[in-house]
Formats: structure tokens, sequence, C-alpha cells
């Protein structure tokens, strides 16, 4: 779709303007009118590099789907109209991709379409299982109570997901630091040294040696190491899309000795409670094991589940792959079983999931008290050993000018 740049009024005279993505310039005018907007000037926006928004990740920030999520609930509880409260949200949003996907399905359901087929269109923003908790929502009338339970499910996705990331944020900032002052004692300190210790011919200790061939190396070869960081960098990002690939990097992760468990446990509640949001919207096992295998971004737990899958289709218990399996404590498969045999598995997959997310922010609590004296001690180790390299030499240069 093209993008518009228009100037207009709405109803009540106020000036409105923005942009908005059609097809052609008369399907923009018409868009604009049923907004209640009377353009006065539209222009097409040249196509361009420099004017394509660039977005790294997820489309939309994972805060304001839960804001846009609770809000929709609130509207539609409300007695709003699903196309009038899709209008209201596309005009508060904060974020300008959900915006225009709001504006094209807006569009859509005037046309006639439901909600969830609306939202299917736009996959970068609507994620598999919220086109599907709300075809399930709309086919049992309980829509408003279907976006409630997307809004606590993503809420806590995003709670769990800032656990994790607040406890890696330490060790990656110090990490920055410590290379930060390391190059630029190589780089720029160690060397005005170098000339004065081969004035007095001083013999150097070995760990000066080092140093000193490590500033020389820096300074004549910073691009190689350049060069070779964006390498490791972009061979890394291009494995993780490689699916056998990504599967030995998730495999890797959860084996490590203090961050795996936690990656684990991450995982563990992010299954869980999909699998638990889905079924307790009526989604069949089936497709919410599926969804559930594309959501979770780790492929060892997408790889039991379509073991999970395929079990179930025999006719086999849902819980018993999951029982074969490392990354799945007795604890899932146990409660799984429960929920089976009473009838409220949606039940027991949210307990499981209450469980592991109390568990991760148990253990980014307890990694953080962790990590962050070891962090200190080794950026202080590193810093030290090369100003003691330089200061060691100096006394035995200095004891040597007074003898």
């Amino acid at each position: 779709m093209a993008q518009f740049k228009y100037e207009g009024r709405d109803r009540s005279g106020r000036k409105k303007s923005g942009t908005i993505a059609a097809n052609s310039r008369r399907e923009a005018v018409l868009k604009l009118r049923e907004k209640g907007i009377r353009p006065i000037v539209i222009a097409q926006v040249p196509s361009s590099v420099w004017n394509k928004e660039i977005s790294i990740g997820r489309a939309v920030k994972l805060q304001h789907f839960v804001v846009f999520l609770r809000q929709f609930a609130t509207l539609v509880r409300a007695g709003v109209t699903i196309v009038d409260s899709i209008h209201i949200l596309a005009e508060q949003t904060e974020s300008k991709a959900l915006a225009r996907a709001l504006d094209d399905m807006e569009q859509h359901l005037r046309e006639g379409n439901p909600l969830s087929a609306a939202a299917a269109k736009h996959p970068r923003i609507f994620p598999p299982l919220f086109v599907n908790m709300v075809r399930a929502g709309e086919a049992s009338g309980t829509l408003d109570e279907t976006l409630d339970r997307l809004a606590d499910h993503f809420e806590k996705v995003h709670r769990t997901r800032q656990k994790i990331v607040s406890a890696l944020a330490y060790p990656v900032a110090v990490a920055i630091i410590a290379v930060a002052v390391v190059i630029f004692l190589l780089v720029s300190v160690v060397p005005t040294f170098v000339d004065m210790f081969a004035d007095f011919h001083a013999e150097l200790p070995a760990i000066t040696k080092f140093v000193l061939k490590a500033s020389a190396f820096m300074q004549h070869y910073w691009w190689m190491i350049t060069l070779l960081a964006i390498g490791v960098f972009l061979l890394f990002t291009a494995l993780r899309r490689q699916k056998r690939t990504k599967y030995y990097l998730d495999y890797a992760a959860m084996r490590l000795p203090i961050f795996g468990t936690l990656v684990q446990k991450a995982a563990l509640a992010r299954v869980t409670r999909t699998l638990s949001s889905l079924v307790s919207s009526s989604v069949p096992i089936l497709e919410a094991l599926s969804i559930s295998e594309r959501v979770v971004e780790n492929e060892v737990i997408a790889s039991v589940l379509d073991e999970a899958r395929t079990a179930l289709e025999r006719g086999q218990s849902l819980a018993e792959p999951l029982r074969r399996h490392w990354a799945f404590p007795p604890l899932v498969a146990q409660m799984i079983t429960i929920g089976e045999q009473t009838g409220s598995l949606d039940a027991m997959l949210g307990k499981v999931a209450d469980f592991y997310e109390a568990e991760v922010d148990a253990g980014t609590d307890r990694l953080k008290s962790l990590i962050e004296p070891l962090m200190i001690v080794l950026l202080a180790g590193v810093v030290g050993t090369i100003v003691t390299s330089i200061i060691v030499p100096m006394y035995d240069i200095f004891n040597h000018i007074q003898q």
C-alpha cells in the first residue's frame, strides 16, 4: 500500500493531519471520510528507503499491545461496537505500526469481515495466539472476556521477559564498560610508556610484554577486530534464523551452568501460559499445541510440543512425551496428567505457569545478587592487571635511577 499525507477537518471543524495507507488516492479519500475527516489537501508520499519506518524485533512494543487489549475489552464491555472501538483505539495508540494496522482492520470490518479475519491480515502485529483466541471469543460471544484474558497473558509474558532482561542488563553493561576501558588503556595510555621503557632498556616482566604486544596489535589491527566482531554478530543472527541451528543454540542456552535453569523456566512459563490461555478460550487442544510451537521461541520446547501433538493424534496422553524429555520437569507432566483426568487442563496449566513465573522472579533476583560482585571483581581484575603491568617496570626504572 502507498502512503498518503493529508490535511483536513473533522466533523467538529478541528484541523486534522497525518498519513494514511491506501491503494489509491480515491481509496484514501474514502477512508478519511469514513473516519469523519474531510480532506482539503491529500498527496502521495514518495516511496524511498529514507521514509520507510525500520522496525527491529516486534513491530509493536508489548506494553503498547497490552494497553490496547485492556482498552479494547473495556470499550466492548461498555457496549461500543467493534468498528467504533477499533476507530477510537487507532486514534489514541502510541504505536504508529499498530495505528496503521487498526486503520486497515477498520476498513475490513466495515466490509463485513470478522475481527479475527481482519487481524489475521497483520501477522507481524497480531500473533496466532490473538487471532485464534479472538475467533473463539467471537464464536462464544465472550469477546470482552477473551480480550481481558489476552491482556493478562501478554502482561505476564512481558513481566517475565522484563525480569530476565533486567537480570542480564547489569552484566552486559559491565562487560561493555570493561571492554571500553581496556581498549582505551591499550590504545591511549599504554603506548605513552613504550618509548620510556625502550630508552631505559629495562628488563620487562612477562605480563608487561604481553600488554605491550596487545597494545601494538590493537593499534595496527583494530579494523580486523571490528570486522571480526561484526562477522560474529551477523553469523550468530543468521544461525538463529535457521531452525536446525537454533535448536542447538537453544539447547546450549538451557544447559548453561548458571543461566540455563533460568532460560528453561522462562520457556516453560511461556508455553504453559500460552496453552492455558488457548484451552480456556475453547481453542481445540491440537490447534493450541500448534500455536504454542510457533510462539514459544525455543526450538527444544517446540520439538517436544510437536511430539505431544503427534501423540494426541494417535489417541495417547499429552503428558507422556513431556514426561520423557529432560526439558520438562516431572511437575509439569504430573499437573497435566491431573488436568487431563479431571477435565481442568487449563487450570492446571495456569498453576504451572504461575509457579514458573514465580521461579523466574526469584531466580533473577538471586542471579543479580550473585553476578554483581563477580562482574565488579572481573572489571577490577582486568583493569588492575593492565595498570600493574605498567607500574611494576616503572618502579624498577625508578630504583635503577636512584642507584
